[in-house]
């Protein structure tokens, strides 16, 4: 389980990402399409096409931190935003990674079973 800080800032890209891309890539998307500082100590939620994987891009300090996520039998439901970015709540994000303290998060991070 990850449990961000209060503080911590964390932006969702609407649109789904090419999941061939790392580290560079990822920190280029962040950057480059949503206009934010990758650097920033910010963590930045991207989801593949399929809605069934996530990656999390964010700055430790040290270097860049990647971690990937892939559902069984199930696919995340992302905000029906279409372009652009948006921010997420420790709760909502929290709610991504199944946490029992998350209580009722946003419908953003939904996971729903695959038909």
């Amino acid at each position: 389980m990850i449990a961000p800080g209060a503080d911590l800032k964390i932006y969702m890209a609407t649109r789904p990402v090419d999941f061939r891309r790392g580290l560079d890539g990822l920190a280029a998307t962040a950057q480059e399409v949503l206009g934010l500082d990758p650097y920033s100590g910010a963590a930045f939620v991207f989801r593949a096409k399929r809605a069934d994987r996530i990656k999390i891009l964010v700055w430790d300090r040290t270097g860049l931190v990647l971690i990937h996520k892939r559902l069984e039998g199930s696919k995340f439901v992302w905000p029906q935003v279409r372009n652009g970015v948006m921010r997420m709540s420790p709760a909502m994000f929290a709610a991504l990674f199944g946490s029992p303290r998350a209580g009722p998060a946003s419908a953003a991070c939904r996971v729903s079973a695959a038909h």
